[in-house]
């Protein structure tokens, strides 16, 4: 798997690093006030829409059952099928865009409460309205990226998604220039976000989407009706980390600029969250289908296994480094124009608390593929529920006393909530099957991962400069060099405790098919 892994994470790479381009222009034109309150709330609504159906939970359905289509009536029955899907969620999607355009004002008093009865309440139903064309668009790219994935072609899927920042980070260069007031700059941007689903469409079904879903038609049939019962709930499942990102939202929208804070926090935690989540979903569901229907229990070893020390692997050591390095990361990448000094200093410290949940959300996206393999998605849909409530009780609780930071740690009590209710059900249901040799290396990757954090944390003690009032230039040298120097002794740790090969891992890249 190391080879189609390393593709959709460097793809998914890719998108977030330009995605912190995008939200560091953001900041500068929008700041952390009224105005960003209001886009950031809209943009996250869409946003959540966008993860539910692009980022695994989709997929989580439509592998498995197009697979099953396929070994059962051959390639012309499985692409008729998929252009059912593929006509059949168009449809509803365009119905729901128009439905949710006209109650709108509804669904943002529910998503922000506190923006009731404020001019915030109305930005932010016009720049929602603005941006829900997208969610036209976003179903059939997900269709499209889901049969390639089926297919093993990772490499488009993988980097499509950079064209929906590459759209928007152009046109607010445009702004950076022209300089409109803030309200005009964020419904300028806000109408831009169809306009990038539209581009990823259009790259996908000109490549590859002629011969893959043919006939185009809607349909309701009974097999249809249940690919959408197992759908839904995968893709619920599947947007976990937002949900709970939501609802902390929810309660954070009665503070001035916590909404903000705590977008801009998550930003950086959905980085490592998006490298190992997407590629697990991506890589590891196929994979996991593949074995299970062939009841092959020393192959579903291997992918569990393996899946599991790759997302713990990359997880805990970011878990790490963003607790220690979160100030000068914040403010390396937002403290520009109307992000102020005091805004870093919360958005850091909501940071610490969000980066928690890392270790639990990664948890649960390498464990999700085990039920959606064996066609299970109510599992993962009631895990998360349970999380997204606990976390809304604890965040109304510690909201009171600690604010925003209350609520990024309620958000971390949700996550974990989840992942253990994962765990436990897959245990008592089917065991999860790990191998020997994944109980050997899991330790020495967490030993690993401790002694690279401790010695970033030595790092930040011995250069002040780097978190200290110096020179933007001279902070993001020293960032670069201290978070390199974190790799390249954690690498040098894992070789050293026997846990990777250079050469075993270069001939896996080079042998395996992606």
């Amino acid at each position: 798997m190391i080879r189609p892994f390393l593709t959709v994470s460097s793809g998914t790479l890719a998108s977030r690093l330009l995605g912190f381009v995008r939200d560091s222009v953001l900041a500068a034109l929008l700041g952390a006030g009224p105005v960003a309150d209001a886009f950031l709330a809209a943009f996250q609504l869409v946003n959540v829409a966008r993860r539910l159906l692009t980022e695994g939970g989709l997929n989580a359905a439509l592998v498995p059952a197009w697979l099953r289509v396929r070994e059962s009536g051959g390639v012309a029955a499985a692409a008729a099928y998929a252009g059912r899907v593929l006509g059949t969620i168009m449809a509803a999607l365009i119905a729901a865009t128009a439905l949710m355009a006209l109650v709108m004002p509804l669904i943002i008093t529910v998503l922000a409460p506190g923006f009731a009865g404020r001019e915030t309440l109305q930005l932010a139903t016009d720049n929602a309205r603005l941006m829900l064309p997208y969610l036209a668009f976003a179903g059939p790219v997900t269709v499209m990226m889901a049969l390639l994935n089926a297919q093993g072609r990772f490499a488009l899927t993988a980097f499509s998604p950079l064209l929906f920042n590459i759209a928007l980070i152009a046109v607010m260069a445009v702004l950076l220039a022209v300089q409109p007031d803030a309200t005009r700059a964020a419904q300028i941007i806000a109408a831009t976000v169809g306009i990038a689903g539209l581009l990823q469409l259009s790259v996908l079904v000109l490549r590859r989407g002629e011969t893959i879903a043919t006939p185009l038609r809607v349909s309701f049939d009974k097999e249809i009706r249940g690919f959408l019962g197992k759908a839904v709930p995968g893709m619920m499942a599947s947007s976990a980390p937002q949900l709970l990102v939501v609802a902390g939202a929810i309660i954070a929208s009665s503070s001035p600029s916590a909404v903000s804070w705590l977008y801009f926090a998550n930003r950086l935690v959905e980085l490592p969250l998006g490298i190992v989540g997407v590629a697990m979903g991506t890589v590891l569901i196929p994979e996991l289908t593949r074995a299970v229907r062939a009841e092959d229990r020393a192959a579903v070893a291997h992918a569990e296994s393996r899946g599991l020390e790759l997302a713990v692997g990359l997880a805990l050591p970011a878990t790490l480094g963003l607790i220690v390095l979160a100030a000068p990361i914040v403010r390396l990448l937002f403290e520009h124009g109307a992000f102020t000094a005091d805004d870093t200093k919360a958005t850091a410290r909501a940071l610490m608390w969000l980066t928690l949940a890392l270790p639990a959300h990664v948890l649960v996206k390498a464990l999700s593929p085990a039920f959606f393999a064996r066609e299970d998605t109510m599992t993962p849909l009631t895990a998360a529920l349970k999380g997204v409530v606990l976390a809304i009780a604890s965040a109304f609780l510690l909201s009171h006393w600690y604010g925003a930071d209350g609520i990024a740690a309620a958000i971390a009590v949700g996550a974990w909530s989840m992942a253990f209710s994962l765990i436990r059900r897959g245990a008592k249901t089917f065991g999860f099957s790990i191998d020997r040799e994944a109980k050997r290396r899991l330790p020495r990757i967490a030993l690993a991962a401790l002694a690279m954090g401790a010695l970033l944390w030595l790092a930040t003690r011995s250069l002040p400069s780097l978190t200290s009032g110096a020179h933007g230039l001279v902070q993001a040298i020293l960032l670069l060099v201290v978070i390199s120097a974190g790799i390249a002794i954690y690498g040098l740790l894992l070789r050293t405790f026997g846990v990777i090969g250079w050469r075993d891992t270069v001939n896996a890249v080079r042998q395996t098919k992606g």
